[in-house]
């Protein structure tokens, strides 16, 4: 079966309790890798996205059978990864008992540890201006920068008003424009 097929039918899949695990893994075929960057760019490290996404899949396991179709799945599973996402950074800076900052710090540490990095391409600045930001313009920035999500559906994601994810993504990226000027 093609993993293009449309939400709907892939959902009928799951559905039928002779195909359930076909359809789960046609599933998670189809958004596994856009989730998987969704993951990544919020928590930096490539073990810690891969421990996170298959906590998201675990949590989409458990709860696909009560998804009621009112939100598009795509939309329903990134705000599952989302949440996974903000719980695993909230872990780690409990489990280091640090501010906010030192975990961002932390992040940018993991970045520059990257074999790929080099301080002076822009794509790297751009990954060390958007860790710079607070969390909330972060992941609006990601979402509609690397997502292309419209801001209806990041309204929902995200359980917030257009105008606040606009008003986010504006201040984010007069931010990473500051910040990619100044350094």
């Amino acid at each position: 079966m093609a993993v293009s097929q449309d939400d709907k039918s892939l959902l009928a899949i799951y559905r039928n309790a002779d195909t359930r695990e076909q359809g789960f893994t046609l599933i998670i075929r189809k958004y596994q890798e856009r989730l998987y960057w969704h993951v990544r760019r919020l928590v930096i490290d490539h073990d810690d996205a891969n421990d996170v996404l298959q906590n998201v899949f675990i949590k989409v396991w458990k709860n696909l059978e009560g998804f009621r179709e009112d939100a598009q799945l795509y939309t329903w599973l990134y705000k599952i990864a989302t949440n996974e996402s903000l719980t695993f950074l909230e872990q780690q800076k409990r489990k280091q008992s640090v501010s906010l900052t030192d975990v961002e710090s932390g992040l940018s540490n993991k970045l520059k540890a990257d074999a790929q990095f080099d301080a002076n391409k822009l794509e790297w600045k751009l990954q060390r201006a958007i860790l710079q930001l607070p969390e909330k313009q972060r992941i609006v920035f990601n979402l509609r920068y690397y997502d292309e999500m419209p801001y209806e559906q990041m309204s929902k994601v995200l359980d917030t008003s257009e105008g606040a994810l606009k008003a986010s993504y504006h201040h984010a990226v007069k931010k990473i424009e500051e910040y990619i000027k100044n350094s």
